[in-house]
């Protein structure tokens, strides 16, 4: 597939040549188990097209990322926590912890979760 780069971690993933246990699959996004997960469900969902981080987004990527929101919802459904809740969660750049430069949201759910997300750092907006 092109606009994929060589030494990307989920690039590799996508053309199958690291392993991945994947979730759900379609011809824009890609939705795989993390293989360290942070909650009873944790699954990524990335673009199959590279796209480093959410500010390398451009108006030509609008497909792109609503196939990440529309995503979200059918993989919670397979998980089973569509109704119950979840969270996607984007990491965007090294403050933000974002570890692989490929825009990818994590999926988070399967046990009730608290706010804010990170205990003992206040917000002004809940």
């Amino acid at each position: 597939m092109s606009n994929q780069h060589n030494d990307c971690l989920f690039c590799r993933i996508i053309r199958g040549e690291i392993p991945a246990a994947v979730v759900y699959r379609n011809e824009h996004v890609m939705a795989f188990r993390d293989i360290t997960p942070v909650s009873p469900e944790h699954v990524l969902i990335i673009p199959l097209k590279h796209i480093a981080t959410l500010n390398d987004l451009y108006a030509d990527d609008e497909a792109v990322a609503g196939q990440l929101m529309l995503a979200a919802g059918h993989v919670a459904g397979i998980l089973g926590i569509r109704e119950s809740g979840y969270r996607f969660v984007f990491n965007n750049g090294r403050d933000a912890l974002q570890s692989v430069f490929h825009i990818h949201g994590h999926l988070l759910g399967g046990r009730s979760m608290g706010w804010p997300p990170f205990p003992g750092i206040a917000t002004e907006h809940g």
